[in-house]
């Protein structure tokens, strides 16, 4: 017990002051997430509409592409397989952002918010396919070996779209801004904001405030960080084996344990769906309700899926194939099952519940965990062992983008590689001590961030992905494999 208090007095006087910087930071930030916002729905119509409906059209080849039915066993570059890096890219959008994110987004912004969300999934499908196509075709390689893929992302094809604008030097800045903000948006959304979410579940499902885990966030945090660790030493093929086998399992246990909910409630799902429809077109509170849903339902699918970000780029960057096209395809699921899919029915859980009408203020994984114990008493466990599952999975592949961005800025040193994922495991341990609102905010931040150069790159390469499209087609008409 001594050893305890002496831990808890050491950790706590560090969580404060990291969630004091952290909160006076963000508002600086708070105009420029709304900006983002904007910014990233544009994109996502902009590109849904340039590319001829890309993400309605192409939806079932998409599935096709995903089960190999055009593949061949030609030489390829690239170090995991199409399914492996979908799941790896899922492990890090299907996290807490569907559980704790949605109670926000109908905390602060109403049932409408899940409207919004779903919209936006869908249209996020083609900015997904943009910027995981553009991730392939400039990943780059190890000099020694064509087939083993080093790094892939963002960071490659800025600065190529600047050089194309004779802007080399712009390039490089905006690469490493972007990289810049990808360290911190993995540290965030990564580190802080799952394990704090994980840590909170466990503290309602053991006894709220009689859990032997109360003030015991340290202790929850770092045993996180261990397992985090263990799987992060091994790199990509070993984050993309683990999120592998978690990822389905997680997702059909939770999907499974909320259409039981729904299913428990199903009086209400008329009552619900119309609530959702009309907070999110005709607001009883008028203009201000609308955009308050319309907001918070784009800022947390935004959150979730990560599209326009550009950060599933950097997982796809290392799938076994020769066609970027081709992946882009099989990245345009993950928005679909991550938003539309997963986030709305956690959405529909909390409102066909009425969970949510009790809610004061800001909430997350608490809300949740409420709407679930109003369909089975015991419900919350299988929500924590999900919250565990997801927070486990979004930390091993956020850490992996984190390393890539790290490594970019810094140069491919082991000394590198080592000291950040170090820091990374020892945010989680912070992260399990902070707060929730100081931890959203800074979150959102870093990871909105990114998106702004992020973004300007692929209007500037928009033209070359058409083209790489009207080829791809033309391709497949002739042969059956790609």
């Amino acid at each position: 017990m001594e050893i305890d208090k002496l831990i808890d007095s050491s950790i706590e006087p560090i969580a404060n002051a990291v969630a004091s910087v952290i909160f006076y930071s963000t508002q600086l930030f708070d105009l420029e997430i709304k900006f983002i916002l904007f910014w990233l729905v544009i994109a996502a119509i902009f590109f849904t509409f340039y590319l001829g409906f890309i993400n309605v059209r192409c939806f079932t080849h998409a599935i096709d592409v995903l089960r190999g039915k055009f593949d061949t066993n030609n030489c390829i570059s690239g170090e995991i397989t199409r399914f492996q890096a979908l799941m790896t890219s899922l492990s890090a959008t299907i996290g807490l952002g569907n559980i704790a994110g949605v109670a926000v987004a109908i905390s602060l912004g109403g049932p409408g918010a899940a409207f919004w969300m779903a919209i936006m999934g869908v249209l996020s499908m083609s900015t997904k396919f943009v910027e995981v196509t553009l991730g392939i075709k400039y990943r780059q390689h190890a000099s020694d070996d064509e087939c083993k893929v080093i790094s892939g992302g963002p960071m490659h094809y800025l600065s190529s779209a600047f050089e194309r604008l004779h802007c080399p030097l712009m390039g490089k800045f905006v690469a490493g801004l972007f990289a810049l903000c990808c360290v911190g948006g993995a540290i965030g959304a990564g580190g802080l904001f799952q394990a704090n979410q994980a840590y909170q579940q466990a503290v309602v499902v053991t006894g709220g405030d009689a859990s032997f885990l109360l003030d015991k966030g340290w202790l929850f945090g770092l045993f996180m960080a261990v397992l985090v660790g263990l799987v992060i030493i091994g790199g990509i093929q070993w984050i993309a084996a683990v999120a592998g086998r978690i990822v389905p399992i997680m997702t059909i246990l939770y999907i499974v344990a909320g259409i039981v909910v729904i299913g428990v409630h199903y009086q209400a799902i008329p009552g619900a769906i119309e609530k959702i429809l009309e907070m999110a077109l005709y607001p009883q509170a008028g203009i201000g309700a609308l955009l308050g849903g319309l907001l918070m339902g784009v800022q947390r699918a935004v959150f979730s899926n990560e599209a326009g970000l550009g950060s599933s780029a950097i997982a796809h960057s290392a799938v076994r194939t020769n066609v970027p096209v081709s992946q882009g395809m099989v990245a345009m699921l993950g928005p679909f099952i991550d938003t539309t899919i997963i986030c709305t029915l956690t959405a529909l859980v909390i409102v066909i519940s009425g969970a949510y009408i009790d809610s004061s203020g800001i909430e997350g994984v608490e809300l949740t965990s409420r709407a679930f114990a109003s369909g089975i008493s015991w419900f919350p466990y299988v929500l924590s062992l999900v919250v565990f599952l997801f927070a486990y999975s979004t930390m091993i592949s956020w850490s992996y983008y984190g390393l890539i961005c790290t490594t970019y800025l810094f140069g491919e040193h082991k000394v590198v590689e080592i000291i950040y994922k170090i820091l990374f495991c020892l945010f989680i341990v912070v992260g399990a001590s902070a707060q929730l609102s100081n931890i959203i905010l800074f979150t959102d931040a870093m990871v909105f961030a990114m998106a702004i150069p992020n973004i300007v790159g692929l209007y500037i390469l928009a033209p070359e992905v058409k083209r790489d499209l009207r080829e791809y087609f033309r391709t497949l008409q002739k042969n059956t494999s790609l």
